[in-house]
């Protein structure tokens, strides 16, 4: 490993680099790890919270736990601090990822869209969200919708004076300015009377074009904070988001609008929910209560596993299909299924992340947005790794697959 002064930050790396060497290591302070990749292929950044992520390789490896190899003495040090990152140094703005990431005790969050989830999210946010919620825009372009929402909202007061985040209105102009975008909005949402099929993914195109519309507006703003997906399909939006803000005027790739670690997906804490229910309520599943875990999206591919150290293949594909269905048993009973994706997904997991918290949600790697247990630390998102069996490492595989296959 070689030791480098990269613009007054201190860089470790394998190869050979035109920079002034280091002769070793601070004993304080972050730690760049410099690696070269193809830049929007995959992490632009990431905390580097093991010796084995010492690598520009990704994928489902990254979710699993692996033998760590020997490394100089200084930099496990560094690792096991936590004062490790990653960054791609084939970046057209690799010099915008040196400085530490940008983190504050409190943040202000705008949301677009008070339809059912965005109005649910917001109560969430309000009640909850006063130790990391300095303040909550709210934005829809429907008369008088906003102006009920800060009114209601706002008149919402803790008997014993606890701090609740103020709610003011601003415009589709504004929504940028703050540190975190809650895209809840959606041009078509499937009537109750639609109760089979992959009522997600039937609103794709039409929601996408939105989402990229405010991709855009991203970019052109050079927003640097965290552009959070609620709206459906989550993590195939996400994608679009990030690829198509980093799109120039004809089209062309060129970098120029989010980088990998601002986009996220909140979509799948609401499947843990449910698995936890139906754990709760069929004893041949509450393993999964202790010991199992959700993957991948938000809809027909998501991966569940009824127990990690116990996985049974058959038993986690029938878990798997009870949750992915669980929203067309509530339409089946007339209703729009949106009051637990609002909160299970959206607000107490955004509060979650905000808090440095392991929750779940969608985050980048190897080319998709793929669901996990995360945290988000000083220094990036941190995936949970785990010594996950073969037969389940194969399933995310596939569903990663299918995930690179939606454009």
């Amino acid at each position: 490993m070689r030791y480098y002064d990269c613009g007054g930050y201190p860089l470790c790396s394998r190869e050979v680099l035109a920079l002034p060497a280091l002769h070793a290591l601070p004993e304080t302070g972050e730690v760049l790890f410099g690696f070269h990749r193809t830049p929007g292929i995959g992490r632009d950044t990431f905390p580097v919270t093991a010796p084995s992520l010492l690598t520009a390789e990704e994928g489902v490896s990254t979710l699993v736990t692996a033998e760590e190899p020997e490394t100089d003495p200084a930099l496990a040090a560094a690792i096991a601090a936590g004062r490790v990152r990653a960054v791609n140094l084939a970046h057209p703005r690799q010099e915008e990822l040196l400085p530490p990431l940008r983190r504050r005790e409190r943040v202000r969050v705008n949301l677009l869209a008070l339809g059912d989830v965005g109005s649910t999210l917001l109560m969430g946010l309000r009640l909850l969200g006063g130790d990391v919620i300095d303040s909550i825009g709210i934005c829809d372009v429907r008369e008088n919708v906003p102006q009920r929402w800060e009114m209601e909202l706002n008149q919402i007061v803790s008997p014993e004076g606890e701090r609740l985040p103020p709610v003011e209105i601003v415009s589709p102009e504004e929504v940028f300015d703050g540190d975190v975008f809650l895209f809840c909005a959606s041009r078509f949402v499937p009537d109750t009377s639609v109760t089979s099929g992959d009522v997600r993914m039937a609103q794709y195109q039409v929601n996408r074009e939105l989402a990229v519309r405010y991709a855009r507006m991203a970019r052109q703003r050079r927003y640097g904070g965290m552009f959070c997906v609620v709206s459906d399909p989550v993590d195939p939006l996400c994608r679009a988001v990030l690829e198509e803000s980093n799109r120039d005027e004809t089209g062309r790739w060129d970098g120029g609008g989010l980088f990998s670690h601002q986009v996220r997906g909140f979509g799948l804490g609401v499947m843990q929910a449910r698995a936890m229910y139906y754990a709760q309520k069929e004893p041949r599943f509450a393993a999964f209560l202790t010991e199992g875990r959700t993957y991948g999206p938000h809809g027909a591919d998501l991966v569940v596993a009824n127990s990690i150290e116990h996985y049974d293949d058959a038993l986690s594909r029938e878990l798997t299909e009870r949750v992915v269905s669980a929203n067309l048993e509530m339409r089946r009973l007339g209703f729009k299924p949106y009051v637990a994706p609002a909160l299970s997904s959206g607000a107490l997991s955004l509060l979650a992340c905000l808090r440095g918290q392991w929750h779940c949600s969608s985050t980048y790697l190897d080319g998709v947005f793929m669901g996990a247990r995360n945290r988000l630390l000083p220094t990036g998102t941190e995936p949970e790794r785990l010594p996950l069996p073969e037969a389940l490492q194969e399933r995310l595989r596939d569903t990663m697959e299918r995930l690179r296959a939606i454009r």
